[in-house]
């Protein structure tokens, strides 16, 4: 282990691997808050965000001897947590649109008006009309900050895909923002 310095994801999974479970909760401290905000845009639901994320953690640990590369755990991590998200929405197609973006658009709230307050709750609407993989790559783009290149590595697909996908997304929301005006 490393004196003095950060520990970088390889090393807690290795240490966790050896029989440091304890460690384990370096990555989910380091990682819920990031993941929290991706599931609750991918589910619309801050309840089932917390639920899946919680839940990715749980099946993380118990196959982590499963991660082929502990340095990767991030993007390991994140096929859990995305395919538990998928499995959600599938699940339960239930939840209300408007309550699932005031759920939303509570978690995210600043500082920013009535005005700002009811834009984030039209966009979170508008999000909510889009296709599962529409919506996961504007939130990887827009709300992660995370590039084309990055989104193409962790999703195993092309640049050119994710921004066929993203146009469509534009288009979508543009033409949902209009019927909501």
């Amino acid at each position: 282990m490393r004196l003095g310095a950060e520990l970088t994801d390889g090393d807690i999974v290795r240490a966790v691997l050896a029989g440091e479970r304890e460690r384990y909760a370096q990555l989910v401290e380091r990682y819920r808050d990031r993941y929290a905000r991706y599931a609750a845009r991918m589910l619309g639901s801050a309840d089932a965000a917390e639920d899946a994320v919680q839940d990715a953690f749980v099946r993380a640990f118990d196959q982590l001897a499963q991660c082929k590369e502990p340095d990767n755990f991030l993007g390991w991590f994140f096929l859990i947590l995305r395919n538990r998200c998928f499995a959600e929405r599938r699940r339960s197609r239930a939840t209300a649109p408007l309550e699932a973006a005031d759920s939303v658009a509570a978690a995210d709230r600043t500082d920013g008006g009535a005005e700002t307050a009811e834009r984030r709750r039209a966009l979170q609407l508008a999000l909510l009309e889009l296709t599962p993989d529409q919506r996961e790559v504007f939130v990887l783009k827009h709300v992660e900050g995370l590039s084309y290149g990055q989104i193409a590595e962790r999703l195993s697909t092309s640049v050119a895909s994710l921004k066929m996908r993203m146009h469509r997304a534009y288009d979508r929301l543009r033409q949902e923002l209009r019927e909501h005006a």
